[in-house]
């Protein structure tokens, strides 16, 4: 049985991991942490795990943390797991890390996008944790960047044509709708219940969001060339889920059913990625408290741009579903173990 922490635990995708956690029949967890909190039970504040997880929380030590567990988890703020994870490897342990300080491999491009890293020795021994994608790479990794969600949404939904050379990789638009789960558990006036309720807004508009140097990345290496992309992010009035659109240039004509058997082929066998039947596109509430991606393509008759719409649980695919899958591969477990549940409808 793995002994698992969850570090940073009183965020949504701290007790979303316990959620998930609590149905894995091969990791028990041994330690939760939360500074704000630590003294509390888990379930004081999360009223969800009564019963079943009643843990106390605790103040991150990382000594100790690395002394009680096999599997650390840290959802934690940009910068704060900084600050812990290199303890964690020192003492031999494995780490998924929920944050964004182990995704972009160049230290100049994280301080450009964040602030200067504080341990760039270590973002080569870092490995993007999309299974989809770098699944070998993450059974043999002790430190695993899980993606973010926008940037799961994205690459899932555009991997097979990139891969094939099938479009112009300088010509992709991606238009994204989040939950409010994805802006945190934090009191921020922006995610008020009268900011948000009967709304619905553009934010980092202009190419000034976080993920497109991290969706840019993993594109590029996709396509074996440089990529950049065109995407805006959405606010929409409801808790979890991501909804992406996105507008592709192809290099030569295709047509939609040609197009869905080169999705249906190139996910073959991918226990978390459903591409749908010609004509069909996906809605978030197919996917929501599962670890599935769904993914509907088909091509603009008037234009011939091609259009991919990818559908994913931005708590679950898209951060702490996605972090188990990754564990499960680090420590050679059957993939889906505790993964496994369907979505919740309605």
């Amino acid at each position: 049985m793995l002994k698992v922490a969850v570090v940073g635990a009183s965020g949504y995708t701290g007790v979303e991991l316990l959620r998930i956690l609590h149905c894995h029949p091969e990791a028990a967890v041994c330690c939760v942490t939360s500074e704000q909190s630590a003294g509390k039970r888990i379930s004081d504040l999360f009223p969800t795990l009564r019963g079943r997880c009643d843990m106390v929380l605790e103040h991150l030590e990382p000594v100790r943390i690395a002394e009680q567990a096999d599997v650390i988890f840290t959802a934690l703020p940009h910068k704060a797991a900084m600050e812990v994870v290199p303890t964690f490897l020192r003492l031999g342990r494995k780490v998924v890390d929920l944050s964004a300080d182990y995704r972009l491999k160049d230290a100049d491009v994280y301080g450009a996008w964040y602030e200067p890293h504080m341990n760039p020795e270590l973002l080569p021994r870092a490995v993007y944790g999309s299974p989809e994608i770098r699944r070998a790479a993450i059974a043999e990794a002790e430190l695993v960047a899980n993606p973010g969600c926008y940037p799961t949404s994205i690459i899932l939904g555009t991997a097979p044509l990139l891969a094939n050379r099938l479009i112009d990789p300088t010509m992709i638009i991606a238009d994204s709708k989040s939950g409010v789960s994805g802006a945190g558990r934090g009191a921020k006036v922006d995610s008020l219940y009268c900011e948000v309720n009967e709304g619905f807004r553009a934010y980092g508009v202009g190419g000034v969001h976080r993920h497109i140097p991290e969706i840019e990345q993993e594109l590029s290496l996709l396509a074996d060339a440089e990529v950049r992309i065109t995407f805006t992010p959405h606010l929409v009035p409801m808790d979890r889920g991501i909804l992406s659109a996105i507008y592709l240039q192809p290099t030569a004509s295709c047509g939609a059913a040609e197009l869905v058997e080169l999705y249906t082929e190139y996910y073959r066998g991918e226990p978390f990625v459903r591409v749908l039947t010609e004509g069909s596109f996906p809605s978030t509430a197919h996917v929501r408290g599962s670890n599935f991606c769904d993914i509907g393509v088909t091509v603009d008759r008037r234009t011939g741009r091609i259009v991919v719409v990818s559908a994913i649980d931005n708590l679950v695919k898209g951060a702490s579903g996605q972090a188990v899958q990754n564990m499960n591969l680090v420590c050679g477990l059957p993939e889906t173990l505790g993964l496994d549940g369907l979505g919740l409808f309605p």
